[in-house]
Formats: structure tokens, C-alpha cells, sequence
């Protein structure tokens, strides 16, 4: 049964770190959180939960997410932002896939809250995300917007 390294890049997240990490308990092998800043309760939050956290000067969104994924102890990394949390749903689906893992990577799909409101029944429902993966298959890749 493989391991999994929960990966959370962060920048002043108190407010939504600790929903975060309290879904992973019981999941995840390990918690490694990376933050750029320190200047609140990040760092006394993801010691409650045992992680790694790492201080890391912030060079660009995919560039923080691939640094990130090479702390990780495991190849095996659930990658999530500090304002997601698992579902119960959720959390069952990836206890069976840590039983039987059959494929480099899965996606899920994702509830997107947009100024307050859920969007349940947009074209932003399903949001399927790639979240965790074999983090020998490959890395985050993007083209940064461009200024005109």
C-alpha cells in the first residue's frame, strides 16, 4: 500500500488551515506545509497536526506547488490548497485508492464558493482537478498570463 505526502502550499491561511488539516488526520501519511510568509498562526496551526512546515520565499504559483511536491517524503502526494478540506465522501475514496492504486494520477471534482455562494449548478460544476498523483509522472506546468 503506497504512501501518501499531503502537500499544502500557504501565504497567511489561519483562517482556513486548520479545516484543512483536520481533514487529512486519519489519510495521509504525512503533512508537509509550505508557507511564504509566517506572519500569523500558520505555523502554531500545522504543528497541532504534526506537519513539516517548510518557509519558502514565494517565486510563482507553479513554481511554489513543484517545490513543494519535491519536500514531500513520498511519491504519492495529495496536493491541496490551504482553503480545501475533504469531504467524508472524499476521504473514502482515497482510503480505497491508498488499497488499490491503478492509475499516475486522480481528479476530483470540486465545489467552487464564489463571493459566498456555492455554485452547484454552473458550468464551474463539475470542476474536476488533478489533486493527487505519482509526482514521478510529471509536474505542474502553466503559461503565466502575459501583461498587453
Amino acid at each position: 500500500m503506497p504512501k501518501i505526502s499531503a502537500v499544502i502550499v500557504t501565504l497567511n491561511e489561519e483562517q482556513h488551515l486548520e479545516q484543512c488539516l483536520r481533514s487529512l488526520v486519519g489519510i495521509v501519511d504525512e503533512i508537509v506545509v509550505v508557507d511564504s510568509s509566517l506572519t500569523n498562526k500558520t505555523k502554531e496551526i500545522a504543528l497541532q497536526y504534526n506537519a513539516r512546515l517548510i518557509q519558502h520565499k514565494f517565486e510563482g504559483y507553479i513554481e511554489q506547488k513543484n517545490w513543494a511536491t519535491e519536500q514531500a517524503t513520498y511519491d504519492y502526494v495529495l496536493l491541496l490548497n490551504a482553503n480545501e478540506q475533504l469531504s467524508d465522501t472524499l476521504k473514502a475514496s482515497i482510503a480505497e485508492v491508498k488499497q488499490n492504486w491503478t492509475h499516475d494520477g486522480y481528479t476530483f471534482n470540486r465545489l467552487t464558493n464564489y463571493c459566498g455562494r456555492w455554485m452547484r449548478y454552473t458550468s464551474w460544476r463539475p470542476s474536476r482537478t488533478l489533486r493527487l498523483y505519482n509526482r514521478r509522472m510529471g509536474q505542474w506546468a502553466a503559461t503565466p498570463p502575459t501583461m498587453l
